[in-house]
């Protein structure tokens, strides 16, 4: 690729104007290569979408569970609820442009390059950089969004084709995640640049966000900064686990105060009933009050107090599995979510249900954990052990 035979256009997902300038400049140019700011999944799938494939496959929630991949399928959720959206406020298709790109591509018989590193390892990379305040946050403020009324902010909607909506969204985060923003933009900027440079065709054109065209310049201009492919591919977590070091420590000062005490010849069986009574009655009641089956609720109830003590398992996605044989999650569940336009379309979707679920059962638990059980258990045991 010759530097000087490079065009780079910065686009909005969701502008009619980035598709009007894409077109234009393919055609006028007739380019060797038009690299667009994809992966192969999200190509495969602007291609089906294109076609008017409708794909409706059920979605295996026990499977996504299984390889805890249930944070990363909840933020891709929230981001393409997000996306979607805008692009229905602005009557325009998310990713459009990259459509548009691809068949003025092959009108003319150009080669296609995708450049773009693939949207899991970057959801990924994201979840195992980002701290548990900067998740806390991210989450609050995309919950928040469900909720915005979007009538009274369409000017600010508006200014969004002058960018990349994603980056848009990281941005608006960039002082809540800053760990999230150098994923999802600055090592995106990075691999980007790489992939162009690795076009051996002399003339380019390269479609990417806005928000990406700075970045790339820069990495372009200066190749030598560009990280080994292989550090921004990597989604093995590094690092001590302080998080899960200091969890544990809640559940193991249970073990050992009820330990203490059995061999210290202190009666523990009432001790035993409450802590099973508390800690499943919460998980119990916090997953009914999520609307869950009352058979999700059951599982939660068996379940709570085996979780409480072991920090590696969360009684919600033990209720949120039950539910979910109930509730079967089909690919026009996650579709709905941009049409969601109240508390009932959220409240229908069977995706926002069986996650509330979870996330109630979760909170029951937290409750029992972090308030009651302390106070009408384990403190009294101490005392006891103590002799206070």
């Amino acid at each position: 690729m010759k530097k000087e035979c490079l065009t780079i256009i910065g686009t909005a997902h969701v502008s009619q104007d980035s598709v009007d300038e894409v077109k234009q400049a393919i055609y006028e140019q007739e380019p060797d290569v038009v690299a667009i700011e994809l992966d192969r999944g999200r190509y495969e799938r602007l291609l089906e979408e294109k076609k008017g494939t409708k794909v409706d496959e059920k979605i295996s929630v026990t499977k996504i569970i299984k390889e805890g991949k249930v944070g990363l399928f909840i933020i891709s959720s929230i981001l393409t609820y997000i996306q979607s959206k805008i692009g229905e406020d602005l009557d325009i298709k998310p990713g459009s442009e990259m459509i548009e790109a691809i068949e003025a591509a092959n009108d003319l018989n150009i080669k296609i390059a995708l450049i773009d590193r693939d949207i899991n390892i970057t959801l990924q990379r994201v979840l195992n950089k980002a701290t548990f305040m900067e998740k806390l946050k991210f989450f609050y403020g995309a919950i928040v969004s469900l909720f915005t009324s979007d009538d009274e902010e369409i000017e600010d909607i508006e200014q969004l084709k002058e960018s990349d909506t994603l980056d848009e969204i990281m941005e608006y985060f960039k002082d809540m995640s800053p760990n999230a923003y150098e994923v999802l933009v600055k090592e995106r900027d990075a691999y980007l640049a790489k992939s162009i440079l690795n076009i051996e065709d002399d003339h380019v054109i390269a479609v990417v966000g806005a928000g990406h065209k700075e970045g790339i310049n820069y990495y372009l201009d200066n190749p030598q900064n560009i990280p080994p492919i292989e550090s921004l591919v990597d989604i093995d977590k590094k690092g001590f686990p302080w998080l899960k070091i200091i969890l544990a420590t809640i559940p193991i000062s249970f073990i050992v105060i009820f330990f203490l005490a059995f061999i210290n010849g202190i009666d523990i069986q009432g001790n035993l009933i409450e802590f099973v009574l508390i800690g499943g009655g919460t998980a119990f009641i916090g997953s009914l009050l999520s609307g869950s089956k009352i058979q999700s609720a059951i599982v939660g109830f068996i379940v709570a107090p085996l979780t409480i003590i072991h920090p590696l398992l969360a009684a919600g996605w033990f209720s949120g599995l039950t539910e979910a044989k109930y509730r079967k999650v089909k690919q026009s569940d996650l579709a709905n979510l941009a049409k969601a336009e109240s508390l009932r379309d959220l409240w229908n979707n069977n995706i926002f249900r069986i996650l509330l679920v979870a996330l109630g059962t979760n909170l029951g638990v937290s409750v029992a954990t972090l308030v009651i059980l302390p106070s009408r258990v384990f403190i009294p045991l101490f005392f006891k052990v103590w002799g206070g």
